[in-house]
Protein backbone atom coordinates (compact mmCIF):
# COMPACT_ATOMS: atom_id res chain seq x y z
CA UNK A 1 0.00 0.00 0.00
CA UNK A 2 1.75 3.71 -1.04
CA UNK A 3 2.12 6.02 1.68
CA UNK A 4 0.14 8.92 1.70
CA UNK A 5 1.06 12.17 -0.01
CA UNK A 6 0.27 14.05 3.08
CA UNK A 7 2.61 11.87 5.77
CA UNK A 8 5.16 10.99 2.74
CA UNK A 9 6.02 14.65 2.73
CA UNK A 10 5.54 15.89 6.11
CA UNK A 11 8.55 17.91 7.17
CA UNK A 12 10.99 16.14 9.71
CA UNK A 13 12.93 19.31 10.41
CA UNK A 14 12.61 22.62 11.89
CA UNK A 15 14.02 23.90 8.40
CA UNK A 16 11.19 21.84 6.21
CA UNK A 17 8.51 23.61 7.77
CA UNK A 18 6.83 25.92 5.13
CA UNK A 19 4.94 28.95 6.17
CA UNK A 20 5.37 29.38 10.02
CA UNK A 21 8.91 30.71 9.99
CA UNK A 22 8.00 33.08 13.06
CA UNK A 23 7.32 29.48 14.99
CA UNK A 24 10.30 27.67 13.83
CA UNK A 25 12.99 30.48 13.98
CA UNK A 26 11.83 31.25 18.07
CA UNK A 27 11.53 27.31 18.93
CA UNK A 28 15.45 27.21 16.72
CA UNK A 29 16.69 29.71 18.86
CA UNK A 30 15.81 28.07 21.68
CA UNK A 31 16.85 24.54 21.26
CA UNK A 32 19.89 26.62 20.50
CA UNK A 33 20.32 28.11 23.69
CA UNK A 34 18.85 25.35 25.84
CA UNK A 35 15.94 27.04 27.10
CA UNK A 36 13.48 24.47 27.18
CA UNK A 37 9.73 25.32 28.75
CA UNK A 38 7.82 22.68 30.37
CA UNK A 39 4.86 23.03 28.43
CA UNK A 40 3.99 24.67 24.98
CA UNK A 41 0.51 25.29 23.65
CA UNK A 42 0.34 25.01 19.25
CA UNK A 43 -2.70 26.36 18.29
CA UNK A 44 -4.16 27.53 14.76
CA UNK A 45 -6.32 26.18 12.05
CA UNK A 46 -6.01 22.78 10.71
CA UNK A 47 -3.38 20.89 8.72
CA UNK A 48 -0.82 23.99 8.94
CA UNK A 49 1.58 22.42 10.96
CA UNK A 50 0.65 21.84 14.37
CA UNK A 51 1.48 17.86 15.31
CA UNK A 52 4.48 17.64 13.05
CA UNK A 53 6.40 21.05 15.00
CA UNK A 54 5.23 19.19 18.13
CA UNK A 55 6.97 15.85 16.88
CA UNK A 56 9.65 17.88 15.89
CA UNK A 57 10.32 19.48 18.90
CA UNK A 58 9.70 16.25 21.17
CA UNK A 59 12.62 14.57 18.78
CA UNK A 60 14.65 17.47 19.05
CA UNK A 61 14.85 18.20 22.40
CA UNK A 62 15.94 14.62 22.98
CA UNK A 63 17.96 14.20 20.22
CA UNK A 64 16.60 11.92 18.46
CA UNK A 65 16.61 10.90 14.60
CA UNK A 66 13.06 11.64 13.65
CA UNK A 67 11.40 8.48 12.09
CA UNK A 68 7.64 8.02 11.71
CA UNK A 69 7.99 4.45 11.69
CA UNK A 70 10.01 4.17 14.65
CA UNK A 71 8.45 4.02 17.96
CA UNK A 72 10.05 6.25 20.94
CA UNK A 73 9.10 5.34 24.50
CA UNK A 74 10.28 9.19 25.38
CA UNK A 75 7.47 10.71 22.91
CA UNK A 76 3.65 10.20 24.13
CA UNK A 77 0.84 10.97 21.98
CA UNK A 78 -2.69 11.57 23.20
CA UNK A 79 -5.91 12.05 21.41
CA UNK A 80 -8.05 14.18 23.63
CA UNK A 81 -11.04 13.67 21.20
CA UNK A 82 -11.15 10.26 22.39
CA UNK A 83 -9.04 10.00 25.88
CA UNK A 84 -11.47 13.05 27.33
CA UNK A 85 -12.21 11.96 30.57
CA UNK A 86 -11.00 12.83 34.29
CA UNK A 87 -9.43 9.42 34.28
CA UNK A 88 -7.32 9.49 31.35
CA UNK A 89 -5.64 12.44 33.08
CA UNK A 90 -5.26 11.18 36.18
CA UNK A 91 -4.03 7.79 35.02
CA UNK A 92 -1.38 10.09 32.86
CA UNK A 93 -0.24 12.05 36.00
CA UNK A 94 0.30 8.68 37.82
CA UNK A 95 2.82 8.50 34.96
CA UNK A 96 4.66 11.23 34.59
CA UNK A 97 6.76 10.99 37.63
CA UNK A 98 8.44 7.47 35.74
CA UNK A 99 11.62 9.06 34.31
CA UNK A 100 12.32 8.10 30.42
CA UNK A 101 13.68 5.05 29.49
CA UNK A 102 15.65 6.54 26.33
CA UNK A 103 16.19 9.94 25.71
CA UNK A 104 16.21 13.02 28.37
CA UNK A 105 12.90 14.15 28.46
CA UNK A 106 8.94 11.93 28.83
CA UNK A 107 7.57 14.09 26.04
CA UNK A 108 3.46 14.37 25.92
CA UNK A 109 2.04 15.25 23.13
CA UNK A 110 -1.52 16.31 23.13
CA UNK A 111 -3.79 16.89 20.38
CA UNK A 112 -7.46 18.47 20.51
CA UNK A 113 -6.63 19.55 23.91
CA UNK A 114 -9.72 21.55 23.98
CA UNK A 115 -11.47 18.66 23.93
CA UNK A 116 -10.80 17.80 27.51
CA UNK A 117 -13.79 17.67 30.16
CA UNK A 118 -13.97 20.73 33.07
CA UNK A 119 -12.65 17.88 35.66
CA UNK A 120 -9.93 16.68 33.39
CA UNK A 121 -8.43 19.78 32.92
CA UNK A 122 -8.93 20.58 36.65
CA UNK A 123 -6.25 17.49 37.07
CA UNK A 124 -3.94 18.59 34.18
CA UNK A 125 -3.46 21.84 35.28
CA UNK A 126 -2.18 20.03 39.01
CA UNK A 127 0.46 18.78 36.73
CA UNK A 128 0.61 21.95 34.82
CA UNK A 129 1.59 23.66 38.02
CA UNK A 130 4.27 21.33 39.21
CA UNK A 131 5.84 19.40 36.27
CA UNK A 132 8.53 17.23 37.08
CA UNK A 133 12.15 18.55 35.90
CA UNK A 134 12.29 15.53 32.85
CA UNK A 135 8.51 16.13 31.32
CA UNK A 136 6.93 18.43 28.80
CA UNK A 137 4.04 18.79 27.76
CA UNK A 138 2.94 20.05 23.86
CA UNK A 139 -0.90 20.82 23.72
CA UNK A 140 -2.26 21.38 20.04
CA UNK A 141 -5.70 23.01 19.68
CA UNK A 142 -7.52 24.58 16.62
CA UNK A 143 -9.85 26.20 19.39
CA UNK A 144 -7.65 27.89 21.82
CA UNK A 145 -10.80 29.90 23.25
CA UNK A 146 -12.53 26.91 24.58
CA UNK A 147 -9.08 26.32 27.32
CA UNK A 148 -9.31 27.01 30.51
CA UNK A 149 -7.19 30.39 31.05
CA UNK A 150 -5.26 28.89 33.82
CA UNK A 151 -4.37 26.17 31.39
CA UNK A 152 -2.61 28.73 28.85
CA UNK A 153 -1.39 31.08 31.09
CA UNK A 154 1.34 28.29 32.08
CA UNK A 155 2.17 27.35 28.50
CA UNK A 156 4.45 28.80 26.26
CA UNK A 157 2.23 29.53 23.14
CA UNK A 158 2.61 29.92 19.44
CA UNK A 159 -0.53 30.76 17.22
CA UNK A 160 0.08 29.44 13.76
CA UNK A 161 -1.63 31.10 11.16
CA UNK A 162 -3.04 30.02 7.52
CA UNK A 163 -0.99 29.41 4.68
CA UNK A 164 -1.50 32.03 1.90
CA UNK A 165 -2.79 30.62 -1.42
CA UNK A 166 -0.12 31.56 -2.97
CA UNK A 167 2.87 29.58 -0.61
CA UNK A 168 0.41 26.35 -0.86
CA UNK A 169 0.39 26.26 -4.76
CA UNK A 170 4.25 26.63 -4.41
CA UNK A 171 4.41 24.04 -2.02
CA UNK A 172 2.02 21.62 -3.93
CA UNK A 173 3.91 22.42 -7.26
CA UNK A 174 7.42 21.37 -5.25
CA UNK A 175 5.45 18.15 -4.92
CA UNK A 176 4.24 17.45 -7.57
CA UNK A 177 7.39 17.51 -9.87
CA UNK A 178 8.54 15.64 -7.24
CA UNK A 179 6.01 13.01 -7.49
CA UNK A 180 6.31 12.84 -11.62
CA UNK A 181 2.13 14.41 -11.15
CA UNK A 182 1.19 16.42 -14.40
CA UNK A 183 -0.80 18.64 -13.64
CA UNK A 184 -1.95 22.49 -14.56
CA UNK A 185 -0.75 25.65 -12.92
CA UNK A 186 -4.53 26.65 -12.55
CA UNK A 187 -5.68 23.26 -11.39
CA UNK A 188 -2.89 23.59 -8.25
CA UNK A 189 -4.27 26.90 -7.60
CA UNK A 190 -7.43 25.77 -7.67
CA UNK A 191 -6.62 23.01 -5.19
CA UNK A 192 -4.69 25.73 -2.67
CA UNK A 193 -7.66 27.82 -2.95
CA UNK A 194 -9.72 25.21 -1.80
CA UNK A 195 -7.53 23.77 0.76
CA UNK A 196 -8.21 27.44 2.44
CA UNK A 197 -5.09 27.42 3.90
CA UNK A 198 -4.42 23.88 5.02
CA UNK A 199 -1.39 22.40 3.66
CA UNK A 200 -2.77 18.67 4.83
CA UNK A 201 -5.93 19.26 3.17
CA UNK A 202 -4.57 20.48 0.03
CA UNK A 203 -1.87 18.09 -0.54
CA UNK A 204 -4.88 14.95 0.26
CA UNK A 205 -6.59 16.77 -2.31
CA UNK A 206 -3.30 16.63 -4.84
CA UNK A 207 -3.10 13.18 -3.99
CA UNK A 208 -6.68 12.59 -5.06
CA UNK A 209 -6.99 14.28 -8.37
CA UNK A 210 -3.68 12.66 -9.32
CA UNK A 211 -5.52 9.21 -10.07
CA UNK A 212 -7.96 11.17 -12.30
CA UNK A 213 -6.06 11.51 -15.24
CA UNK A 214 -2.52 11.33 -16.81
CA UNK A 215 -2.55 14.97 -16.72
CA UNK A 216 -4.26 16.51 -14.73
CA UNK A 217 -6.55 19.91 -16.23
CA UNK A 218 -8.39 22.42 -14.05
CA UNK A 219 -11.75 21.00 -15.28
CA UNK A 220 -11.27 17.83 -13.64
CA UNK A 221 -10.41 19.55 -9.99
CA UNK A 222 -13.52 21.14 -10.69
CA UNK A 223 -15.57 17.88 -11.73
CA UNK A 224 -14.02 16.64 -8.73
CA UNK A 225 -14.98 19.03 -6.14
CA UNK A 226 -18.01 19.65 -7.37
CA UNK A 227 -17.40 23.36 -8.19
CA UNK A 228 -19.37 25.42 -10.40
CA UNK A 229 -17.41 27.36 -12.65
CA UNK A 230 -17.03 31.17 -12.66
CA UNK A 231 -19.47 31.71 -15.52
CA UNK A 232 -21.73 29.82 -13.46
CA UNK A 233 -21.58 31.71 -10.42
CA UNK A 234 -21.15 35.31 -12.55
CA UNK A 235 -24.53 34.00 -14.08
CA UNK A 236 -26.41 32.97 -10.72
CA UNK A 237 -25.70 36.74 -9.23
CA UNK A 238 -26.25 38.75 -12.55
CA UNK A 239 -29.20 37.26 -12.50
CA UNK A 240 -30.56 38.01 -8.98
CA UNK A 241 -29.18 41.62 -9.37
CA UNK A 242 -31.21 42.26 -12.58
CA UNK A 243 -34.13 40.76 -10.99
CA UNK A 244 -34.32 38.31 -13.62
CA UNK A 245 -36.52 35.78 -11.75
CA UNK A 246 -36.80 33.25 -14.65
CA UNK A 247 -33.21 32.91 -15.75
CA UNK A 248 -32.31 32.72 -11.78
CA UNK A 249 -34.45 29.67 -11.49
CA UNK A 250 -33.85 27.83 -14.93
CA UNK A 251 -29.96 28.73 -13.86
CA UNK A 252 -30.13 27.08 -10.52
CA UNK A 253 -31.88 24.02 -11.90
CA UNK A 254 -29.34 23.68 -14.69
CA UNK A 255 -26.59 24.10 -11.61
CA UNK A 256 -28.03 21.19 -9.72
CA UNK A 257 -28.63 18.81 -12.86
CA UNK A 258 -24.96 19.92 -13.94
CA UNK A 259 -23.89 18.15 -10.16
CA UNK A 260 -23.17 21.48 -8.45
CA UNK A 261 -24.21 21.26 -4.66
CA UNK A 262 -26.29 24.01 -3.22
CA UNK A 263 -23.82 24.42 -0.32
CA UNK A 264 -20.89 24.93 -2.59
CA UNK A 265 -22.43 27.06 -4.86
CA UNK A 266 -23.68 29.53 -1.66
CA UNK A 267 -20.01 29.47 -0.63
CA UNK A 268 -18.77 30.41 -3.87
CA UNK A 269 -21.70 33.36 -4.17
CA UNK A 270 -20.55 34.71 -1.16
CA UNK A 271 -17.08 35.06 -2.25
CA UNK A 272 -18.05 36.61 -5.33
CA UNK A 273 -20.28 39.01 -3.38
CA UNK A 274 -17.67 39.95 -0.95
CA UNK A 275 -14.80 40.14 -3.63
CA UNK A 276 -17.83 42.59 -5.63
CA UNK A 277 -18.70 43.97 -2.09
CA UNK A 278 -15.11 44.88 -1.34
CA UNK A 279 -14.21 46.51 -5.01
CA UNK A 280 -17.91 48.99 -5.03
CA UNK A 281 -18.78 47.34 -8.05
CA UNK A 282 -22.30 45.86 -6.11
CA UNK A 283 -25.73 46.89 -7.09
CA UNK A 284 -26.70 46.28 -3.56
CA UNK A 285 -27.83 48.29 -0.71
CA UNK A 286 -24.93 47.46 2.23
CA UNK A 287 -27.89 45.98 4.15
CA UNK A 288 -29.24 44.13 1.08
CA UNK A 289 -25.67 42.83 0.97
CA UNK A 290 -24.89 41.91 4.47
CA UNK A 291 -28.38 39.91 4.60
CA UNK A 292 -26.74 37.97 1.51
CA UNK A 293 -23.80 37.06 2.62
CA UNK A 294 -25.37 36.42 5.94
CA UNK A 295 -28.06 33.99 4.60
CA UNK A 296 -25.38 32.03 2.12
CA UNK A 297 -23.57 31.77 5.04
CA UNK A 298 -26.46 29.45 6.44
CA UNK A 299 -27.35 27.99 3.96
CA UNK A 300 -24.87 24.66 4.14
CA UNK A 301 -26.21 24.03 7.89
CA UNK A 302 -29.75 23.93 6.88
CA UNK A 303 -31.82 20.89 6.09
CA UNK A 304 -32.63 21.51 2.99
CA UNK A 305 -29.28 23.52 1.14
CA UNK A 306 -30.90 23.89 -1.85
CA UNK A 307 -34.44 25.23 -1.07
CA UNK A 308 -32.76 27.71 1.21
CA UNK A 309 -30.22 29.25 -1.45
CA UNK A 310 -32.78 29.80 -3.87
CA UNK A 311 -35.02 31.53 -1.47
CA UNK A 312 -31.87 33.56 -0.37
CA UNK A 313 -31.48 34.50 -3.86
CA UNK A 314 -34.90 35.25 -4.67
CA UNK A 315 -35.55 37.28 -2.09
CA UNK A 316 -33.47 39.77 -3.39
CA UNK A 317 -34.15 38.90 -7.28
CA UNK A 318 -37.82 39.97 -6.77
CA UNK A 319 -36.59 43.25 -4.19
CA UNK A 320 -34.54 44.06 -7.34
CA UNK A 321 -37.58 43.18 -9.69
CA UNK A 322 -39.70 45.94 -8.20
CA UNK A 323 -36.55 48.90 -7.12
CA UNK A 324 -35.55 49.08 -10.58
CA UNK A 325 -38.85 51.11 -11.55
CA UNK A 326 -40.02 53.19 -8.42
CA UNK A 327 -43.65 53.37 -8.12
CA UNK A 328 -44.14 56.43 -8.36
CA UNK A 329 -43.36 55.98 -12.38
CA UNK A 330 -43.62 58.98 -14.68
CA UNK A 331 -45.72 59.26 -17.66
CA UNK A 332 -42.75 58.71 -19.75
CA UNK A 333 -41.65 55.32 -18.59
CA UNK A 334 -44.49 53.91 -18.70
CA UNK A 335 -45.25 54.87 -22.45
CA UNK A 336 -41.58 54.24 -23.23
CA UNK A 337 -42.18 50.41 -23.20
CA UNK A 338 -44.84 50.75 -25.18
CA UNK A 339 -43.93 52.30 -28.35
CA UNK A 340 -43.22 48.64 -29.76
CA UNK A 341 -46.59 47.69 -29.44
CA UNK A 342 -48.43 47.22 -32.50
CA UNK A 343 -51.28 50.06 -32.56
CA UNK A 344 -54.96 49.22 -32.68
CA UNK A 345 -56.87 50.32 -35.27
CA UNK A 346 -58.87 53.54 -33.47
CA UNK A 347 -56.58 56.10 -31.77
CA UNK A 348 -54.51 54.50 -28.84
CA UNK A 349 -55.68 56.04 -25.62
CA UNK A 350 -51.78 56.56 -24.48
CA UNK A 351 -51.89 59.43 -26.79
CA UNK A 352 -54.57 61.45 -24.94
CA UNK A 353 -52.25 61.51 -21.81
CA UNK A 354 -50.47 64.54 -21.51
CA UNK A 355 -47.64 65.53 -19.09
CA UNK A 356 -48.31 66.52 -16.20
CA UNK A 357 -51.64 66.59 -16.12
CA UNK A 358 -54.19 63.88 -15.92
CA UNK A 359 -55.52 62.58 -20.00
CA UNK A 360 -59.43 64.07 -20.35
CA UNK A 361 -60.57 61.02 -22.52
CA UNK A 362 -61.10 57.75 -20.26
CA UNK A 363 -60.79 54.66 -21.92
CA UNK A 364 -61.68 52.76 -19.31
CA UNK A 365 -63.54 54.72 -16.82
CA UNK A 366 -67.44 53.88 -17.07
CA UNK A 367 -67.05 51.05 -19.67
CA UNK A 368 -67.13 47.09 -19.07
CA UNK A 369 -64.91 46.28 -22.09
CA UNK A 370 -61.38 44.61 -20.90
CA UNK A 371 -59.31 45.92 -24.25
CA UNK A 372 -57.16 47.33 -21.92
CA UNK A 373 -55.72 44.71 -20.23
CA UNK A 374 -53.07 43.17 -22.80
CA UNK A 375 -51.65 46.92 -22.53
CA UNK A 376 -51.44 46.83 -18.55
CA UNK A 377 -50.21 43.21 -19.46
CA UNK A 378 -47.65 44.91 -21.47
CA UNK A 379 -46.33 47.25 -19.23
CA UNK A 380 -45.63 44.76 -16.24
CA UNK A 381 -44.30 42.11 -18.32
CA UNK A 382 -41.36 44.45 -19.23
CA UNK A 383 -41.00 46.05 -15.86
CA UNK A 384 -42.24 43.26 -13.38
CA UNK A 385 -41.64 39.38 -14.39
CA UNK A 386 -42.80 38.10 -11.23
CA UNK A 387 -46.56 40.04 -11.46
CA UNK A 388 -46.62 39.45 -14.83
CA UNK A 389 -46.40 35.68 -13.97
CA UNK A 390 -49.37 35.86 -11.32
CA UNK A 391 -51.38 38.37 -13.44
CA UNK A 392 -51.13 36.69 -16.84
CA UNK A 393 -53.12 33.67 -15.76
CA UNK A 394 -56.23 36.08 -14.38
CA UNK A 395 -59.61 36.72 -16.25
CA UNK A 396 -60.26 40.39 -15.65
CA UNK A 397 -63.89 41.72 -15.65
CA UNK A 398 -65.13 45.48 -15.22
CA UNK A 399 -68.16 46.25 -13.74
CA UNK A 400 -69.17 50.04 -12.45
CA UNK A 401 -65.36 50.97 -12.07
CA UNK A 402 -64.77 47.58 -10.36
CA UNK A 403 -61.82 45.58 -12.18
CA UNK A 404 -62.32 42.06 -10.84
CA UNK A 405 -59.21 39.65 -10.92
CA UNK A 406 -60.70 35.78 -11.15
CA UNK A 407 -57.52 33.53 -10.11
CA UNK A 408 -57.60 29.58 -10.73
CA UNK A 409 -55.04 29.53 -8.10
CA UNK A 410 -55.22 30.44 -4.32
CA UNK A 411 -51.35 31.34 -4.83
CA UNK A 412 -51.96 32.89 -7.26
CA UNK A 413 -54.02 35.19 -5.41
CA UNK A 414 -52.06 35.60 -2.10
CA UNK A 415 -49.31 36.71 -4.21
CA UNK A 416 -51.51 39.50 -5.88
CA UNK A 417 -52.55 40.09 -2.45
CA UNK A 418 -49.68 41.55 -1.24
CA UNK A 419 -50.14 45.64 -0.97
CA UNK A 420 -47.12 46.30 -3.23
CA UNK A 421 -48.55 43.58 -6.24
CA UNK A 422 -51.94 45.58 -5.73
CA UNK A 423 -50.41 49.11 -5.75
CA UNK A 424 -48.54 48.92 -8.87
CA UNK A 425 -51.45 47.61 -11.09
CA UNK A 426 -53.44 50.21 -9.42
CA UNK A 427 -50.47 53.04 -10.49
CA UNK A 428 -50.57 51.63 -14.00
CA UNK A 429 -54.41 51.35 -14.38
CA UNK A 430 -54.86 55.02 -13.23
CA UNK A 431 -52.45 56.34 -15.55
CA UNK A 432 -53.88 54.12 -18.87
CA UNK A 433 -57.64 55.30 -17.56
CA UNK A 434 -56.70 58.83 -15.48
CA UNK A 435 -59.22 57.27 -12.91
CA UNK A 436 -58.30 55.33 -9.48
CA UNK A 437 -60.24 51.95 -9.78
CA UNK A 438 -61.39 49.54 -7.39
CA UNK A 439 -59.21 46.50 -7.76
CA UNK A 440 -61.04 43.45 -6.52
CA UNK A 441 -60.13 39.71 -6.47
CA UNK A 442 -61.78 35.98 -6.33
CA UNK A 443 -60.96 32.95 -7.28
CA UNK A 444 -62.88 31.35 -10.22
CA UNK A 445 -65.25 28.46 -9.53
CA UNK A 446 -64.36 25.65 -11.87
CA UNK A 447 -66.24 24.51 -14.22
CA UNK A 448 -68.72 21.35 -13.65
CA UNK A 449 -68.79 19.80 -16.83
CA UNK A 450 -71.62 17.19 -17.11
CA UNK A 451 -70.98 13.59 -17.39
CA UNK A 452 -71.37 11.91 -20.41
CA UNK A 453 -74.08 8.97 -20.19
CA UNK A 454 -72.37 5.58 -22.23
CA UNK A 455 -74.53 3.68 -24.46
CA UNK A 456 -74.79 0.32 -24.64
CA UNK A 457 -72.60 0.34 -27.79
CA UNK A 458 -69.86 2.81 -25.70
CA UNK A 459 -69.98 -0.05 -22.90
CA UNK A 460 -69.22 -3.00 -25.10
CA UNK A 461 -66.23 -1.32 -26.96
CA UNK A 462 -64.85 -0.39 -23.41
CA UNK A 463 -65.37 -4.18 -23.02
CA UNK A 464 -63.31 -4.92 -26.00
CA UNK A 465 -60.47 -3.18 -24.81
CA UNK A 466 -60.01 -3.77 -21.66
CA UNK A 467 -61.72 -6.99 -21.13
CA UNK A 468 -64.56 -7.99 -19.23
CA UNK A 469 -65.62 -6.24 -15.66
CA UNK A 470 -67.85 -4.41 -13.69
CA UNK A 471 -68.75 -1.55 -15.07
CA UNK A 472 -69.66 1.13 -12.25
CA UNK A 473 -72.41 3.88 -12.83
Amino acid sequence: MGQALYRKHRPKSLAEVVGQEHITTTLSNTLKNGRISHAYLLSGPRGVGKTSIARILAHEVNQLPYDESATQLAIIEIDAASNRGIEEIRSLREKVHTAPTSGRYKVYIIDEVHMLTTPAFNALLKILEEPPAHVIFILATTEARKLPDTIISRCVRFTFHAIDEQRVTAHLKNIAAQEKIQISDDALQLIARHGEGSFRDSISLLDQVSNTAEAVALDDVLQLLGIAPDAVVEGLLQATLTGDMRALLEQLAAAVQHGYHASGLAKQLGKTVRRQLLDNRLSLTHTQATNLLHQLLTVPASHDPAALLEISLLDICLAQNHTQTPRSTTTDTIIEPLKSIKKPATESPLKQVPKPSPPKARVVANQESTEFWPQVLEIIRQRYNTLYGVLRMAKPELQAGTLTLYFAFEFHRKKFNEPKNKQILRDIVAKLSGEELTITYAIAKPIKRPTPELSPSDIGTISNIFGGAEVLE
